[in-house]
């Protein structure tokens, strides 16, 4: 009960956009995501089949596939596996192997003549982005998030000189939270 009305209890909900499950893992959201941009990758097929220029192609997918992959990636990128990491990506190289299917099937090589970035790399770009102009600038909104920050005396005289002291946390699943791995990666 919460405030005279019965609450139900279930194992996975959607909050703007993002599946939010009861163990605070992100299967089911990666999965979605995974689903629904396949279901776009299949129309890029159609669009190549039908000759539309490769330029087109590589706007197609950072316009309408990408950012699928890549919504609210802040919130859910620092806890996700290896496997979800790279089912994510094999998206992303199925794409390219649509749009480029004269490189013989080198990811790499692919991603430097689209003049792209691993989605990893992207999101991880996108985390750091957004935790300085959202967190970590002092007039942000979430800037309460962060911990006291340490006086310049103390920065000068530590040999690891962190503006902020290290976040102790007592499970792995709060480490790889947000603002424990952006203080870590990002300041």
């Amino acid at each position: 009960m919460l405030c005279g009305t019965t609450v139900d209890r279930v194992t996975t909900f959607k909050l703007l956009g993002i599946r939010v499950s009861s163990d605070l893992k992100w299967a089911d959201h990666v999965d979605a995501i995974v689903s629904n941009a396949m279901s776009r990758v299949h129309f890029l097929k159609h669009l190549k089949r039908a000759g539309v220029p490769i330029r087109d192609l590589l706007h197609f997918y950072t316009a309408i596939v990408r950012p699928v992959l890549e919504y609210a990636c802040p919130v859910w990128h620092s806890s996700l596996t290896a496997g979800q990491c790279n089912s994510i990506e094999n998206i992303q190289k199925r794409a390219i192997r649509v749009i480029y299917s004269d490189t013989d099937g080198d990811y790499e090589i692919a991603l430097i003549i689209a003049g792209m970035d691993l989605l990893k790399d992207r999101r991880e770009m996108l985390m750091a982005r957004f935790f300085k102009r959202q967190i970590l600038a002092s007039n942000a909104l979430l800037h309460y998030l962060l911990p006291e920050r340490r006086d310049n005396d103390t920065i000068r005289s530590l040999r690891n000189a962190q503006p902020f002291p290290s976040v102790r946390a007592c499970t792995n699943k709060f480490h790889k939270s947000y603002v424990p791995y952006c203080l870590r990666n990002f300041t």
